[in-house]
């Protein structure tokens, strides 16, 4: 086929027929690059110099890998790295059935004004901050909170839930799949829109029961989502919820709760050592990324399904 050649002043045209269009795409890619992309080269240039409060970036001498290198040498590195698994794998375990399950059930609704009422119903807690969630979780678990004061009445002994560490992994995990897992099912009733009901009415015909019908129909559609969703959690598996941390964080719980992020907090700010700080964070960004590449590469082989 012969290739249509394009009349003179086209671009022009286009231009002028879609200006605004392109005027919000410019001050989209401006925002990127001025708030994300010009902050990553910042950091990178900081993790390799010695900054100190007063100084600029530019002033800043440079010290080549110690900021990397003071990371492993670091004696309770171990210890962060641990804490930072624990709490990140069993958040991504914990985490990834819930909002699958909620959305079946919620999508699977028949009357379309409960759906709706529920779905906006498993959407609020997301909205809330974690001062407000810790306010919760305070009033229940205290020393004269509601557990404990159950606990009293039967005849118990107080148990100090905020304080002990076979308690702080189950509160944590507890209360982030509260948070989140309205707001992840976003997503997946994204997905399951986009399904023919009719497949439903075939399979009903056919004989398929709920759950066959989930087999079937609902779980395909969703599947190029999960495996969104996993791809994503493996690349943010040395990350945790600062915020969230940081309000169930208390001396009683250094051992279990001192994760990456507290640490680059409590050195990077608090100590001021910028450049340990900003190492650490662009590593633990680099490892992000090769597992998240990794798992992508590793799914589209594997089911011929990837994010990218």
């Amino acid at each position: 086929m012969q290739k249509t050649k394009k009349k003179p002043g086209h671009i022009k045209r286009q231009l002028k027929r879609y200006s605004v269009l392109y005027v919000i795409l410019l001050l989209a890619i401006v925002y990127y690059f001025v708030f994300m992309y010009v902050p990553l080269i910042w950091g990178v240039e900081i993790s390799f110099k010695d900054m100190k409060i007063g100084s600029t970036i530019q002033d800043a001498p440079w010290v080549g890998w110690k900021n990397y290198k003071y990371f492993f040498q670091n004696k309770s590195m171990l210890k962060l790295l641990r804490n930072t698994l624990i709490i990140s794998i069993n958040s991504m375990i914990w985490g990834f059935l819930p909002p699958i399950l909620l959305t079946i059930a919620i999508f699977d609704l028949r009357s379309k004004k409960y759906q709706k009422f529920c779905q906006t119903m498993v959407y609020i807690p997301h909205f809330f901050s974690w001062v407000i969630i810790y306010g919760i979780v305070f009033a229940f678990f205290s020393g004269n909170g509601f557990v404990n004061g159950i606990i009293r009445a039967l005849g118990g002994t107080e148990v100090g839930f905020l304080t002990s560490k076979k308690a702080f992994l189950p509160l944590l995990i507890g209360t982030q799949i509260w948070q989140s897992v309205g707001w992840s099912t976003i997503l997946y009733f994204a997905a399951l829109t986009s399904v023919d009901t009719e497949l439903y009415d075939a399979a009903k015909i056919d004989g398929a029961g709920p759950i066959q019908r989930i087999r079937a129909v609902t779980f395909p559609a969703m599947k190029p989502v999960i495996t969104f969703s996993l791809i994503m959690s493996l690349g943010g598996v040395l990350g945790t919820n600062f915020e969230q941390i940081m309000m169930f964080y208390n001396s009683a719980l250094y051992d279990v709760a001192d994760v990456i992020d507290t640490w680059v907090y409590r050195v990077g700010l608090g100590q001021m050592q910028y450049g340990y700080g900003t190492a650490t964070s662009m590593m633990r960004s680099v490892v992000g990324l090769v597992l998240m590449v990794s798992a992508n590469t590793i799914s589209k082989k594997v089911s011929g399904r990837g994010m990218f």
